[in-house]
Formats: C-alpha cells, structure tokens, sequence
C-alpha cells in the first residue's frame, strides 16, 4: 500500500511549522520529509533527522542526477527532497509531508501527479502582521519586507488542492488531520489496504 504524499505550504507567519509539527506528533502515519541542504549544521542540529548535511558537490551530482523532487537556492545555501527518500517511506503505507515554499510545491506536483497540496493563511493581513511583529527580533524596515514577501507568496494559493486559514491553531490543526484522515478513504487507498476483502465480498 503506498502512502499519500503531502505538500504544505504558506507564507511565513501563517503559522505552517507549528501546525505540521503537531501533525506529525499526533499522527504516527505521518512522516515529515528530512531534506538535503549545503549549510553547515546549527548548534543542536542532527545529520539525518533535521537535516541530511552534503557539501555541494555532492548536492550538484543529485541535482545533475535528478535525485531531487525539488530543489531550491536561499541565500547561497541549496535545499532539496530527495525522490527515493519518500518513494520509500510512501511504499511503507506511510504519508509523506513536504513542509515547502509554492515554487517547491510546483515543482513536486510537475514530478508527482498525485500529489496533495495544502496552502496555510492567516486570518488576516493584521494578524500575520502581528505575528512578524510579536517576535520582537526584527527591525520595522525588515517587517515590511517580509510583509511584502508574505503578499507575494499568498497570491499563489490557488495553485494548491486545498486551503486552511489558521485563525485558531487547534481548529485549524483538526482540520488538517480530518483532511489527511478523508485522503485515506479514498478509493485508491481502500482498494489496495482492503484488497483481500473486496475480492471476498464481490
């Protein structure tokens, strides 16, 4: 039985990590993709669990391979998912989630046709403004900005398969595991978990 494979996406603020953490803490069917990258390690980090940490000639070879369902640059450090990682975690019976940007998610959805896409929104500009702010780390000049980037980032909801506005975090969280919970029934998934039995009862 092959696992679904999840793609979440959103704006920063939208509160997309902190949602996809608790998913996966909550559901023991749900594994989060580990990605591979060419920065160094921060303090506390573990090769294999945060990150897989490659230098960039390797990362170069697995994009030269197409090894990659996605890859991106940020900063002059590379960031990909590896297709044989979760095409092996799938194979399980295990749902895969990819916690990535919308230009990630396209390029998985160009790789992967039955892939499931998920955008995340704040309630409102106000509160995603608020929760830039209420970090209390960064300058008005860099809030604006990322508040641009976040605008930016928001208009390309509707290239995704479903969307969740997370106005109360254990409401929203609900209906994301009630969203991962319905792509089980469907009648791909059933057909192959149940095969023994349909072929019993037709």
């Amino acid at each position: 039985m092959s696992g679904n494979l999840l793609v979440v996406s959103a704006a920063s603020g939208a509160g997309k990590t902190s949602l996809v953490n608790a998913l996966v803490a909550a559901d023991d069917q749900v594994a989060l993709s580990v990605s591979h990258t060419t920065r160094a390690p921060r303090p506390g980090e573990v090769d294999g669990q945060h990150y897989h940490f490659v230098d960039s000639d390797q990362f170069a070879q697995m994009v030269k391979t197409q090894a990659f369902l996605e890859h991106a640059t940020v900063f002059g450090r590379s960031y990909g998912t590896s297709e044989s990682s979760v095409q092996a975690q799938r194979a399980k019976g295990m749902d895969v989630l990819l916690e990535i940007d919308w230009q990630g998610a396209r390029q998985v959805r160009e790789r992967v046709a039955d892939a499931i896409s998920i955008f995340i929104v704040p309630p409102s500009i106000e509160a995603l403004r608020s929760r830039l702010t209420g970090r209390g780390q960064d300058s008005e000049e860099i809030i604006s900005s990322r508040m641009a980037k976040a605008r930016d980032e928001m208009r390309h909801y509707d290239e995704f398969d479903y969307l969740i506005v997370n106005d109360d975090f254990d409401e929203a969280l609900v209906e994301l595991r009630q969203l991962v919970s319905s792509l089980r029934l469907r009648m791909a998934c059933q057909a192959t978990r149940y095969r023994s039995l349909l072929d019993d009862l037709t």
